[in-house]
Parts: C-alpha cells; structure tokens; sequence
C-alpha cells in the first residue's frame, strides 16, 4: 500500500502538537481528544506511519489541525513573520547596500563546497548521533575527515544501524560518481532560475509557479510538499505556510537560501528581503529566520572581507532577538567558543534541543551550523565535518556550511582535492535542463545573474 511521506492528516497531528508547544499555544485540550480517539504520536523519524488510519481518525485529524492552527500564540509579538515587523523587532537590522563584486572563483567553490558537505552527511542522515559517531569510529574516521565508507564497518554495526537507505549506493566514498541529486541542491538550483527569469524583484508567487513548473512534487518534502499541496488545492501564498502545515518552522527555507546571498555580496539587507520572499511560500517564524540568517551570513562571506564571526554576527543582525532562533544561534556560538573539544559541544546542543524539537527542525540545525562554523573558525574541512558529525539533519548541514565556508576560501583550488574530485565536475538533478551541469557552469549562469541583477538596481 502506497504510504505518501509527509502529508498523511493522521501523522501530521503529532507534529502540530510539538509544534504548537514550542510557538506558545496550549495544546494540551485537542491533544487529550487525539488521544482518546485512538490517535498515534508522530513518527519519530519516517514520513509517514505504516499503516493508514480509519475514516473517522482521518477526518478527526483534519479537524484537529485546524483547531491547533487557530489557536493564539503567546510568543506572536516576539516571533512575527511579515517582514516590516521583523525589521522592526531587529535594532540592528543592516543598512541597505550597493553590494560588492563577486568572482566567478569564489562562486564555483560555494556551488562545490555546498554540494561536497551535502554528499559527506547523505550516508548518516536520520541516524542518531551516537550510530554516526560509532559507523565514522569502525572505519578510523573519527573525528570526521573524509567521506564515509562501508569497508571495515562491522556487520553487527551496519545491521544495528544502516546507511540511508536512498544515498548509500551513490554517496559512500567507493561509490562517488559526480554528485548525487538531491533537495539540497535542486532548491538553490530553482532560485538561479527564479533570479534569470523573475530578476531580484520577484515574488512569492513567482516562487510558487516556478515550483509547479519546474520541480517534480515527489522531490519535495516536509514543508516544502504541504506547501505544493496546498498550491494544488488552489490555497495562496502565504496561506500556504500555514494551511495543516505542522513544519513551517523547519529547516527546508534555510537550505533554499544561498542563492540569495551569493548574489548579493555586501548587501545582506537584500539578501534577507529575497530569502524572506521565498520562504513565506512555506514557512513562518523561526523558519523564515533561518533563511534570513543563513543569506545574510552569506552576503557576508561573498565579500571576501570578513571572518566567519564576523559574518555570523551580521547574520543575527536580521533575527529579531527575543526569538527562539537567535536564542538558540547565541547559546551555541558560545558553547563553540568556549570549548576545545566539538564532541562536547554536541553533546550539550542534543541535551538543550535533542528532546523537544524533530532532527529537521530549524532551530537546533540552524544552532548546529553555527557552532561548526565558529568551532573550525571558516575552515572549510573542519565545517562540514563538524557540521555532518553533530547529527540531526546531516546533508543539509554539511551542505549549508560547506558553502559559506567555501566561500571564505574564495577559489575552488582552495579547497582540498579529497572532498571536489570525486564530484567530477558532474552534477545531477531533477530540475529543469541543469541534470549533469558542471559546477563551473553553474558558477558562470550565477555570475551573469549577480552582474544582470546589480546593474538592473542602478538608478
């Protein structure tokens, strides 16, 4: 029987109560009735439940999903998602900026130091920590430094804990063959063609028809497939966030955002505006802060000018500070700096956030690339291996700081050979004509995007 991920009524309830818990509703009243009803928690880390609920729990969880979307929530003043308030809840919110240069250089190390931490965290994603620490340990690649691999790793081990099922065969070291397709590289690759087709002016619901036109439902996932959903059943941006949507505060608008840095170098008020464009099509809140964040973390790095502390620093300059995000980028900043030893920091990061939030959630992920950042100072190397070693969301983490740290490299030829060469220069996706585009390539289409958008904002 056909089991579709991530939008099942009946295990979509489960997520609305963490959910709801976390932004400041009470949810304790519905989730009593979702119980008494026989209604299941979430799973903890699959999709979808085995098995299908009856017709009455089905309709009851419709119900019940909007009886928790309608409920107020104590954090709303804190924690706003329309951008005018959010700029207003920032005091430190960044000038606007003529932007700087951006080589075509610097950008093929970003497309390449992206897609080098994608594929090291694709074997290990949704295993625990302590399954990724011992798979890493069997092979003596712990502390991490190189891609994983199976030779060596005991039976014992890898039938106690096995390799994600989707990347094994093709993101294992002995079996890299140019880079496996994947969400985290589809999304920036939907962005290049929102920016040659819609420029930086575009809207959300440019993003909204770009994804019907161009990306294939069943590549979506979490947010991002309750989203298209809704788009089908004629719902609007930005209800579309918000309709029976439990992962709005998600980590899926936080891996859609580099693109919108990259080409707005020295301008991280802009590249703000444009991640929070796109990510209202799905998210609110600390889902859209994540974004936020992470472009204009990057508009810092694309300068070539500043350290990574420096460009994290502007990067909570667009985070209102009473949120759950800025509190929780801060805390763990602070854990990286105060601290020799990275296991440590994990450790204390999964004991503030490893038992209320889900492994994608965007607040303990988004606190996690921070800390990785900031424990490897920008080291490319030392990111991404910090990044995919602390867990949760392991691609997407490896992939978000392996392009701001690329970035800070500045060139390709700057980042070791071990992690570019097994990527061939190859890329594959599912979007549009880009299937076996070569990073270079990608570098040049994003370069012509950046000089076509800043010479389109000159007076």
């Amino acid at each position: 029987m056909l089991r579709l991920t991530w939008v099942q009524p009946e295990d979509l309830v489960g997520h609305e109560l963490r959910q709801a818990a976390q932004d400041g509703r009470e949810p304790s009243a519905v989730a009593a009735r979702w119980r008494a009803a026989g209604g299941r928690e979430a799973p903890e880390r699959a999709g979808a439940s085995p098995r299908r609920a009856s017709p009455y729990l089905r309709l009851l969880a419709e119900d019940l999903l909007d009886e928790l979307a309608d409920l107020p929530s104590a954090l709303a003043e804190d924690e706003p998602t329309d951008l005018p308030r959010i700029r207003a809840a920032c005091p430190a919110w960044p000038a606007d900026g003529r932007g700087g240069a951006l080589t075509p250089a610097a950008l093929e190390a970003a497309w390449l130091g992206r897609a080098a931490g994608c594929l090291l965290g694709k074997p290990v994603e949704k295993l625990p920590l302590d399954a990724i620490r011992a798979l890493a340990a069997a092979t003596g690649n712990w502390p991490l430094t190189a891609y994983f691999t199976a030779h060596g790793v005991p039976a014992a081990l890898l039938e106690a804990h096995p390799w994600n099922r989707r990347s094994a065969g093709n993101s294992l070291a002995e079996n890299i063959d140019g880079m496996p397709e994947d969400d985290d590289l589809n999304y920036p690759l939907l962005n290049l063609l929102l920016l040659r087709r819609h420029g930086s002016t575009f809207t959300t619901a440019d993003v909204a028809q770009l994804w019907l036109d161009e990306l294939p439902a069943g590549r979506t996932f979490t947010a991002e497939r309750l989203a298209y959903r809704n788009l089908l059943h004629g719902i609007e941006p930005p209800h579309t966030a918000r309709h029976r949507n439990p992962f709005r505060e998600w980590i899926g608008a936080l891996i859609r955002a580099d693109v919108h840095g990259w080409t707005n170098p020295g301008d991280p008020a802009a590249a703000a505006g444009q991640a929070h464009r796109d990510a209202t099509l799905t998210h609110t809140a600390n889902g859209v802060y994540a974004a936020m964040f992470t472009a204009a973390t990057i508009a810092a790095a694309a300068t070539g000018d500043h350290d990574i502390h420096a460009c994290l620093r502007t990067g909570l300059t667009v985070v209102p500070p009473r949120s759950r995000l800025f509190r929780a980028v801060t805390h763990a900043i602070g854990l990286a700096r105060g601290q020799s030893d990275f296991d440590t920091v994990v450790d204390q990061l999964h004991a503030t956030h490893g038992a209320t939030h889900h492994w994608v959630h965007a607040v303990p992920n988004t606190a996690l690339i921070a800390a990785a950042l900031t424990h490897a100072d920008g080291d490319f190397s030392g990111s991404i291996c910090r990044a995919v070693s602390g867990g949760w969301d392991t691609d997407s983490n490896g992939a978000t700081a392996g392009s701001v740290a690329a970035l800070l490299a500045g060139t390709p030829a700057a980042l070791p050979d071990r992690w570019t060469t097994p990527l061939k220069n190859r890329l594959a996706s599912s979007v549009a004509d880009f299937d076996g585009t070569g990073f270079d390539t990608l570098a040049h289409l994003t370069h012509l995007t950046h000089l076509t958008h800043r010479e389109a904002a000159r007076p």
